[in-house]
């Protein structure tokens, strides 16, 4: 798996020359890396106490996000069950892969307008993580549960005839309803224990009509 690193560097004239510059050095001349350009809008960044409050929140905020998309990749590989060596194919991010994503990224004004400050930004990105923390909790749960159905099903079809549902096997045929004196009772017997069974199961009782 590829290895990406997100650096900044102070710029010279402009942000395009300080890039090829640093793409001459690490991409042609060292052949280091391959380098793109991880575009950021000039943001309203505000005094540094500004800053400096903000940062230890935008640290937390940083292990909250990345949590959470941990969670979501885990539920991916879940859901996905004996395909989950295609987890990385199916991990996407605006219809595209990661790492298109990561190579091409640019900055959704639309969601995060630059005309906000750091802080509102930061809130922003918070609370869409929370609703998406709390999608997944409901999904995830409601899918444990229709999985937990589905094996239960699953179990009285293919289980053993001790537990299985047994009305693909016994017809209303197979009773005698409606009897005062006469009650039918459903015997299961291990195959290899038939004839025995069948020789002497009428012995068992003064009550059993035999040849039943």
């Amino acid at each position: 798996m590829s290895e990406y690193w997100l650096i900044s560097v102070p710029k010279d004239t402009s942000s395009q020359e300080t890039f090829k510059k640093m793409n001459e050095w690490t991409s042609r001349k060292q052949e280091l890396c391959t380098n793109y350009i991880f575009s950021i809008p000039e943001l309203k960044v505000g005094t540094l106490d500004q800053l400096v409050g903000l940062s230890d929140d935008l640290g937390r905020l940083d292990m909250f996000v990345e949590q959470v998309a941990r969670k979501l990749a885990a539920y991916l590989g879940d859901v996905l069950e004996d395909q989950k060596d295609k987890l990385h194919e199916n991990l996407i991010a605006n219809n595209g892969s990661l790492m298109t994503y990561l190579t091409t990224f640019t900055w959704d004004s639309a969601k995060y307008p630059t005309k906000q400050s750091l802080r509102q930004i930061a809130d922003v990105i918070s609370k869409q993580v929370g609703g998406i923390e709390m999608e997944l909790k409901q999904k995830s749960s409601a899918y444990n549960s229709l999985k937990g159905n589905l094996q239960n099903l699953e179990k009285k079809q293919t289980g053993s005839l001790m537990t299985r549902n047994l009305g693909d096997l016994v017809k209303k045929e197979h009773f005698v309803l409606d009897s005062e004196y006469l009650t039918t009772l459903l015997v299961v017997v291990p195959k290899h224990l038939f004839n025995e069974w069948n020789k002497e199961y009428y012995t068992l009782s003064d009550m059993i009509v035999p040849e039943s």
